[in-house]
Protein backbone atom coordinates (compact mmCIF):
# COMPACT_ATOMS: atom_id res chain seq x y z
CA UNK A 1 0.00 0.00 0.00
CA UNK A 2 2.93 2.37 0.67
CA UNK A 3 4.20 1.71 -3.16
CA UNK A 4 0.52 2.96 -4.42
CA UNK A 5 0.51 6.09 -2.29
CA UNK A 6 4.19 7.01 -3.25
CA UNK A 7 3.14 6.45 -6.48
CA UNK A 8 -0.14 8.97 -6.22
CA UNK A 9 2.22 11.39 -4.48
CA UNK A 10 4.80 11.06 -7.48
CA UNK A 11 2.25 11.86 -9.98
CA UNK A 12 -0.08 14.85 -7.88
CA UNK A 13 3.62 16.60 -7.44
CA UNK A 14 5.92 15.09 -10.26
CA UNK A 15 6.48 16.56 -13.62
CA UNK A 16 3.38 17.26 -15.83
CA UNK A 17 2.64 14.58 -18.69
CA UNK A 18 4.05 16.02 -22.38
CA UNK A 19 1.07 16.59 -24.22
CA UNK A 20 1.92 15.44 -27.96
CA UNK A 21 1.48 17.36 -31.21
CA UNK A 22 -1.98 15.90 -33.44
CA UNK A 23 -1.46 15.00 -37.33
CA UNK A 24 -3.95 18.36 -37.85
CA UNK A 25 -1.67 20.89 -35.70
CA UNK A 26 1.55 19.75 -37.35
CA UNK A 27 -0.34 20.38 -40.32
CA UNK A 28 -1.84 23.33 -39.63
CA UNK A 29 1.90 24.62 -38.41
CA UNK A 30 3.19 23.69 -41.86
CA UNK A 31 1.09 25.79 -43.56
CA UNK A 32 0.92 28.70 -41.52
CA UNK A 33 4.79 28.28 -41.86
CA UNK A 34 5.00 27.83 -45.90
CA UNK A 35 3.09 31.31 -45.92
CA UNK A 36 5.04 33.35 -43.97
CA UNK A 37 7.60 32.35 -46.35
CA UNK A 38 5.76 32.54 -49.47
CA UNK A 39 4.59 36.17 -47.94
CA UNK A 40 7.99 37.01 -47.37
CA UNK A 41 9.41 36.09 -50.92
CA UNK A 42 6.44 38.01 -52.32
CA UNK A 43 7.12 40.87 -49.94
CA UNK A 44 11.57 40.95 -51.37
CA UNK A 45 10.55 40.84 -54.73
CA UNK A 46 7.74 43.78 -54.51
CA UNK A 47 10.74 45.72 -52.75
CA UNK A 48 13.64 44.81 -54.88
CA UNK A 49 11.24 46.16 -58.30
CA UNK A 50 10.76 42.60 -59.72
CA UNK A 51 6.92 43.14 -60.04
CA UNK A 52 7.25 46.54 -60.71
CA UNK A 53 4.34 48.25 -63.31
CA UNK A 54 5.88 50.45 -66.04
CA UNK A 55 5.86 54.11 -64.97
CA UNK A 56 3.05 56.37 -65.84
CA UNK A 57 3.54 58.33 -69.38
CA UNK A 58 5.11 62.41 -68.55
CA UNK A 59 2.37 64.58 -68.09
CA UNK A 60 2.83 68.47 -69.53
CA UNK A 61 3.76 69.33 -65.81
CA UNK A 62 6.80 67.95 -66.35
CA UNK A 63 7.84 69.55 -69.61
CA UNK A 64 11.29 69.99 -68.55
CA UNK A 65 12.41 67.32 -69.64
CA UNK A 66 13.17 66.47 -73.57
CA UNK A 67 10.57 64.35 -75.68
CA UNK A 68 12.68 61.31 -77.19
CA UNK A 69 13.44 61.48 -80.79
CA UNK A 70 12.22 58.66 -82.51
CA UNK A 71 14.61 56.63 -84.92
CA UNK A 72 14.28 58.32 -88.65
CA UNK A 73 12.80 55.41 -90.80
CA UNK A 74 14.58 54.40 -94.04
CA UNK A 75 12.14 54.89 -96.83
CA UNK A 76 11.86 51.75 -98.61
CA UNK A 77 13.05 50.81 -102.18
CA UNK A 78 10.93 48.90 -104.39
CA UNK A 79 12.78 46.95 -107.91
CA UNK A 80 10.48 45.76 -110.39
CA UNK A 81 10.74 42.06 -111.21
CA UNK A 82 9.93 41.03 -114.95
CA UNK A 83 6.95 38.83 -114.80
CA UNK A 84 7.87 35.02 -114.61
CA UNK A 85 5.34 32.65 -116.06
CA UNK A 86 6.01 28.91 -115.02
CA UNK A 87 4.16 25.09 -115.21
CA UNK A 88 3.91 24.35 -112.16
CA UNK A 89 4.42 20.14 -111.53
CA UNK A 90 1.02 18.51 -112.05
CA UNK A 91 0.75 14.52 -112.15
CA UNK A 92 -1.65 14.58 -115.03
CA UNK A 93 -2.04 15.26 -118.82
CA UNK A 94 -3.11 19.02 -117.64
CA UNK A 95 -0.28 22.02 -118.08
CA UNK A 96 -1.19 24.27 -114.64
CA UNK A 97 0.89 27.72 -115.30
CA UNK A 98 1.77 30.46 -112.33
CA UNK A 99 2.13 34.01 -113.43
CA UNK A 100 3.44 36.10 -111.00
CA UNK A 101 4.13 39.73 -110.70
CA UNK A 102 7.01 40.40 -108.16
CA UNK A 103 8.80 43.50 -106.55
CA UNK A 104 11.91 43.76 -104.62
CA UNK A 105 11.66 46.05 -101.15
CA UNK A 106 15.78 46.92 -101.08
CA UNK A 107 17.38 49.54 -98.91
CA UNK A 108 18.37 52.34 -101.29
CA UNK A 109 18.61 52.56 -105.12
CA UNK A 110 22.52 52.54 -104.64
CA UNK A 111 21.62 48.21 -104.50
CA UNK A 112 19.86 48.76 -108.45
CA UNK A 113 22.80 48.01 -110.16
CA UNK A 114 24.11 44.90 -108.19
CA UNK A 115 20.52 43.47 -108.64
CA UNK A 116 20.31 44.04 -112.26
CA UNK A 117 24.17 42.69 -112.95
CA UNK A 118 22.35 39.39 -110.84
CA UNK A 119 18.95 39.25 -112.61
CA UNK A 120 19.56 36.34 -114.62
CA UNK A 121 20.82 34.69 -111.64
CA UNK A 122 17.72 35.28 -110.19
CA UNK A 123 15.25 34.79 -112.29
CA UNK A 124 16.85 31.12 -112.91
CA UNK A 125 16.76 30.52 -108.85
CA UNK A 126 12.57 31.67 -108.56
CA UNK A 127 11.98 29.22 -111.90
CA UNK A 128 13.78 26.03 -110.55
CA UNK A 129 11.85 26.38 -107.44
CA UNK A 130 8.33 27.86 -108.80
CA UNK A 131 8.53 24.92 -111.49
CA UNK A 132 8.20 21.82 -108.44
CA UNK A 133 5.75 23.57 -107.07
CA UNK A 134 2.28 21.93 -106.87
CA UNK A 135 -1.32 23.92 -106.91
CA UNK A 136 -1.57 22.61 -103.32
CA UNK A 137 1.41 24.97 -102.02
CA UNK A 138 -0.31 27.73 -102.81
CA UNK A 139 -3.30 27.12 -101.17
CA UNK A 140 -3.60 29.71 -98.07
CA UNK A 141 -1.72 32.26 -96.46
CA UNK A 142 0.55 29.24 -95.19
CA UNK A 143 1.57 28.51 -98.59
CA UNK A 144 1.70 32.21 -99.61
CA UNK A 145 4.09 32.85 -96.26
CA UNK A 146 6.46 29.70 -97.04
CA UNK A 147 6.39 31.30 -100.74
CA UNK A 148 7.73 34.82 -99.74
CA UNK A 149 10.36 33.16 -97.31
CA UNK A 150 11.84 30.79 -99.99
CA UNK A 151 11.83 33.75 -102.56
CA UNK A 152 13.36 35.97 -100.02
CA UNK A 153 15.89 33.54 -98.85
CA UNK A 154 17.18 32.71 -102.97
CA UNK A 155 16.79 36.48 -104.03
CA UNK A 156 19.07 37.12 -100.90
CA UNK A 157 21.81 34.15 -102.11
CA UNK A 158 21.76 35.57 -105.39
CA UNK A 159 22.46 39.17 -104.95
CA UNK A 160 24.49 38.66 -101.82
CA UNK A 161 26.60 41.24 -100.85
CA UNK A 162 22.96 43.26 -101.16
CA UNK A 163 20.51 42.57 -98.65
CA UNK A 164 16.71 42.37 -100.25
CA UNK A 165 13.87 43.08 -97.23
CA UNK A 166 11.40 41.50 -98.59
CA UNK A 167 9.66 39.85 -101.58
CA UNK A 168 6.13 41.33 -102.52
CA UNK A 169 3.50 39.71 -104.41
CA UNK A 170 1.59 42.29 -106.66
CA UNK A 171 -0.07 39.50 -108.51
CA UNK A 172 -0.10 35.99 -108.81
CA UNK A 173 -2.41 33.54 -111.53
CA UNK A 174 -2.50 30.03 -111.41
CA UNK A 175 -4.82 28.78 -114.25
Amino acid sequence: MADEALDDIEDVGGEPDKKKLSGKRLIVFAAILVLVLVGGGVGAAFMLGLFSSPPPPPTEEAGAAPAPVAPVQQRAFFFEVPDLIVNLNTSGRKSTFLKIKIALELEGPQDVDRINEVLPRIFDNFQVYLRELRVDDLNGSAGMYRLREELLRRVNIAARPIKVRDVLFKEMLVQ
